[in-house]
C-alpha cells in the first residue's frame, strides 16, 4: 500500500511540471497595436489565425494575395521577433 502512495505522488509532481501551452485565439482578440504593425509589416495578406503564446509573445498568420502563408511573431510591446 505505502508503494501506492509513493507511485502516486510521483505521478502527480512529475504532471505538475508540465509547461504551459501556446493558446489560440482569434485574431480579433490581439491587441489592436500588434494587429496594426501586423498589417503595415505584411500589408498583403489577410489574418485568420491568431496564438498567444505562455511567454507573451504572439504569431499571427493569414495567407498572401497568391495564397502563400505568412506570419509574423510580435513580441507584447510590438517588437518583431520574427516575420514570414
Amino acid at each position: 500500500m505505502r508503494q501506492l502512495y509513493l507511485i502516486l505522488l510521483m505521478v502527480v509532481l512529475v504532471g505538475c511540471g508540465a509547461k504551459a501551452t501556446d493558446i489560440p485565439i482569434l485574431v480579433k482578440d490581439v491587441p489592436e497595436n500588434l494587429r496594426k504593425i501586423a498589417s503595415e509589416k505584411l500589408p498583403n495578406v489577410k489574418f485568420d489565425q491568431a496564438i498567444r503564446r505562455s511567454d507573451g509573445t504572439f504569431e499571427i498568420r493569414g495567407k498572401d494575395s497568391k495564397g502563400k502563408v505568412r506570419d509574423i511573431d510580435l513580441k507584447a510591446d510590438g517588437a518583431i521577433i520574427e516575420s514570414e
